[in-house]
């Protein structure tokens, strides 16, 4: 499809990335007017009102949906798009941009990341769904939603490093959970750590919780990791940015369509955003988002 019978919407967090989202918007509007694609420019005052916005983009028929922000901006496009012929385009101005990493998308580079809007090169992926909600990367349902919790709070430091230092202070009080988990129907009753359910194979910026998780297999990836000591999680934790932890004598690995999560008092997160209180049950959305990459 030619730049000028083109039509997306562009929807800016304005305060990712400390005002990220900003300046990266400021950078491609240009850019990709430029390339003869009409650009529809919102922004939302509040999450609610953004989605609100890409929703009546999506009904009004623009070929794509271009988020410029974090995966908390991806995770409120894949809302608005999930299951329909928009495709979801992605200028990564966010601390995690974990999305963008699984398509290799410049995160540094906001030029370049419109470069591949203007390509319209797609890839149709599947999305995890849990009743009308919808997530691309990985659910946290443990000790990973709590560091979330924690780190979500901090103004300090960017980056990765937030997650680093709140998964230090969590880890002081933390003990194991009970889970009850049903894995395409088989039950399974167990204390653990945490677990999480991949759509995709990372979270928390690079941290590879469900190595080997495909975005278009038709699957989710449940990984469980069971009772440890804190001394041993600590020297795993480095790991996860590699996906070596797979070989942890307590690492669990499971594929299934639906998984149901329960565990007292935790409230789970996907793509870094409350997705909502356990229990969960989790099916894959088999090709129901396609992506600009």
């Amino acid at each position: 499809m030619t730049g000028s019978s083109r039509e997306i919407a562009l929807l800016t967090n304005p305060t990712s990335g400390k005002g990220k989202g900003a300046r990266a918007r400021a950078a491609v509007l240009p850019r990709l007017r430029a390339a003869g694609i009409a650009v529809r420019d919102l922004q939302g005052g509040n999450a609610d009102e953004a989605l609100d916005l890409a929703r009546q983009a999506v009904a009004d028929g623009v070929d794509s949906l271009v988020v410029c922000g974090g995966d908390g901006m991806v995770h409120l496009g894949a809302q608005a798009v999930a299951t329909t012929s928009t495709s979801l385009g992605i200028i990564p101005a966010g601390t995690g941009n974990d999305v963008a990493r699984y398509f290799d998308i410049p995160r540094k580079d906001a030029l370049a990341a419109a470069d591949r809007v203007i390509a319209a090169r797609t890839r149709t992926i599947d999305l995890a769904r849990s009743g009308s909600s919808y997530f691309v990367t990985v659910l946290a349902a443990g000790f990973d939603a709590i560091v979330n919790e924690r780190a979500n709070r901090m103004t300090w430091p960017k980056g990765q490093m937030r997650y680093n230092l709140a998964t230090l202070a969590e880890l002081r009080t933390f003990e194991p959970l009970p889970y009850t988990l049903e894995l395409d129907g088989v039950v399974h009753r167990l204390d653990a750590m945490l677990v999480a359910v991949g759509n995709g194979p990372s979270f928390g910026g690079g941290l590879r919780i469900t190595e080997g998780a495909v975005l278009d297999d038709g699957m989710l990836d449940v990984v469980i990791i069971k009772t440890m000591t804190k001394p041993d999680l600590i020297r795993t934790y480095p790991k996860l940015f590699k996906g070596t932890h797979v070989t942890h004598p307590q690492y669990e690995h499971h594929r299934v369509r639906t998984v149901t999560v329960a565990a007292p008092g935790i409230v789970s997160y996907a793509d870094g955003e409350r997705f909502g209180p356990l229990p969960l049950t989790i099916e894959c959305a088999p090709g129901a988002l396609t992506v600009l990459c």
